[in-house]
């Protein structure tokens, strides 16, 4: 095979590989690759779906502008390192990227970029991804018998290895000992157990795991005898004593191995902590959330509607930045609040001076969204058929309203009568926002009879890629 091709293929499946598998863990993410593979080779670009551009005046700066002090800095770190060995570059800190990268004596420099989507509980552990796909890459380009399909296999389904890889990486950092906790077959553990139900019920409730030389930290409630104890793996056992802690501030505690006890005290630091909240849970190091799982597999999500779109609207508008910023904090909890619920709902956001009549219940005198107990109530009143009527003096000043307009050609009938009329409504209506919250969860935000969180930048990549470009002509025409 032409050295060439080979080289193209490799990075070309790796690339498919990390897109793949990170689309599954989040959201649909694009991934691009920028690289040296020799100290006197020109920078290439290798980005088939576009996700660096509008980051052309940061790489001239730092690639072009800066190349003999950075080739230089790069020959220093990689001189007198063991073969094979990738020292980590710094983030390059690009606005909606995660990257990683590093240099070597084998392959001289790489970074790898993918998407950084705003719900995401934690980006390390897709830091990890990029680098497994960084040590791959310096195997399999460097080795004309690498069976390179196989590390294209490996990135698609890393999410619980990436997870495992961070948590392993954290607790050595601060634990102070090495620790004798098994991260993957723990993870395994975790989804096994989130996937079975009792008498029909999914899991409630909280497990940590924490290390044998820790337990003496745990204010336990009670111990189970030791002879007794059941083991992680038998997950169905798990399942029922789970039951015991379900709805409380109860958790059970395990070791690594079996069920110690009870606790309704604090989780020691750095112990993994699985938080089952019925169809879905959370998996937390310490006290920040890692990843979610849901349907068997860990996922990114926080699975809260971030809404920055609807954030920058308001920020656009006349409010000024405070009412701003205390309107989208308000409309934010009560979506929340709604998808928490399981229930769809609709919030019509007028920011007129003079509000528009809506065909409903007008309340007199409205709701101070600043008064609490009217946030709660409007909570209830979000479970009425019909939209909630906001101004922009954080009032609610109808609810059970009815939404009509002329019809319009991008209706989408696969969608529901509720977002079907915010389309319609929005369209003939000026400065009104509509938020549609979906039973499952979907949140969909209409500006002038336009869904304007519907639009993706990801195109689909075809069975042909195209060639790494050198950075001179990846920037030729944008800013040389």
């Amino acid at each position: 095979m032409n050295q060439a091709f080979y080289h193209k293929l490799c990075i070309t499946n790796l690339l498919n590989g990390v897109a793949e598998g990170l689309s599954k863990y989040s959201h649909p993410s694009r991934v691009a690759l920028i690289f040296a593979a020799k100290e006197n080779d020109p920078v290439f670009v290798f980005d088939p779906q576009n996700i660096l551009r509008g980051h052309e005046s940061k790489l001239k700066e730092i690639f072009y502008d800066n190349h003999d002090e950075w080739r230089k800095e790069l020959k220093e770190k990689i001189s007198g390192q063991p073969h094979g060995y990738i020292v980590p570059e710094n983030d390059l800190a690009l606005s909606g990227l995660i990257s990683y990268g590093g240099c070597s004596n084998n392959f001289f420099f790489q970074m790898w970029f993918t998407d950084h989507h705003p719900d995401m509980c934690s980006i390390h552990p897709t830091e990890r991804w990029l680098e497994q796909a960084s040590c791959l890459l310096v195997h399999d380009y460097n080795s004309r018998t690498a069976a390179i399909n196989s590390s294209d296999y490996v990135l698609k389904n890393f999410s619980l290895q990436a997870i495992a890889d961070y948590i392993v990486d954290e607790r050595d950092k601060n634990l102070g000992f090495d620790s004798k906790i098994l991260i993957p077959p723990v993870l395994n553990d975790i989804l096994n157990i989130s996937k079975t139900r009792e008498e029909g019920a999914w899991a409630r409730g909280t497990l940590f795991f924490t290390d044998p030389q820790r337990l003496k930290e745990v204010s336990f409630i009670t111990k189970i005898q030791k002879h007794e104890r059941p083991v992680i793996s038998n997950v169905k056992h798990i399942r029922k004593l789970l039951v015991a802690v379900e709805n409380s501030s109860r958790k059970l505690v395990s070791d690594g191995c079996t069920i110690i006890g009870i606790t309704d005290g604090e989780i020691p630091d750095y112990a993994i902590t699985a938080e089952f909240r019925g169809d879905h849970g959370f998996l937390i190091l310490g006290n920040k959330r890692i990843s979610s799982f849901f349907d068997g597999s860990f996922h990114s999500t926080t699975r809260e509607a971030k809404m920055v779109e609807l954030e920058e609207l308001l920020l656009d508008s006349d409010l000024g930045t405070e009412k701003s910023t205390l309107l989208f904090q308000l409309i934010s909890h009560l979506v929340h609040s709604a998808g928490k619920g399981r229930h769809g709902c609709t919030l019509v956001v007028d920011l007129n001076e003079k509000p528009a009549n809506l065909s409903g219940h007008v309340l007199d005198p409205s709701l101070s969204l600043l008064d609490p107990k009217n946030v709660k109530l409007t909570r209830s009143l979000l479970k009425i058929d019909g939209a909630v009527h906001i101004t922009s003096d954080f009032c609610v000043q109808g609810f059970g309203c009815l939404l009509d307009g002329k019809t319009i050609n991008w209706e989408n009938m696969a969608r529901g009568a509720r977002y079907n009329s915010a389309l319609r409504f929005s369209a003939d209506h000026s400065r009104i926002i509509v938020v549609v919250v979906s039973a499952d969860r979907p949140v969909s935000i209409i500006y002038n009879g336009i869904e304007i969180n519907a639009f993706s930048h990801w195109r689909p990549v075809y069975q042909y890629t195209p060639e790494p470009v050198s950075l001179k002509k990846y920037l030729n025409g944008v800013i040389l």
